[in-house]
């Protein structure tokens, strides 16, 4: 039984680029019902990247983002966009 999808915390500090990036990853990946496996298939990217990616742990060089936003049907762009209050409240 695969394990329930959780959205980000929404009080997480996101202090650096690369924790908004990881937090509207998974944002993304929860609002369209996305296990890390099947983001990892849609972006052809292993699922412990993903992973990492979510949590912050790892540098992604720009071609992987673009796989990403690809995957996520979202502008490469609106991954570095830091949510508003609302927008957080709401995952």
């Amino acid at each position: 039984m695969p394990a329930p999808l959780r959205s980000p915390n929404p009080s997480a500090m996101l202090s650096t680029l690369r924790e908004v990036l990881g937090y509207n990853v998974r944002a993304n990946r929860v609002a369209r019902k996305m296990s890390q496996e099947q983001l990892g298939f849609a972006a052809h990217l292993d699922r412990t990247f993903v992973s990492q990616v979510e949590r912050a742990r790892v540098n992604i060089s720009v071609d992987n983002i673009e796989k990403l936003a690809k995957a996520l049907e979202v502008d490469p762009s609106r991954l570095f966009c830091r949510p508003t209050e609302l927008e957080r409240q709401e995952t």
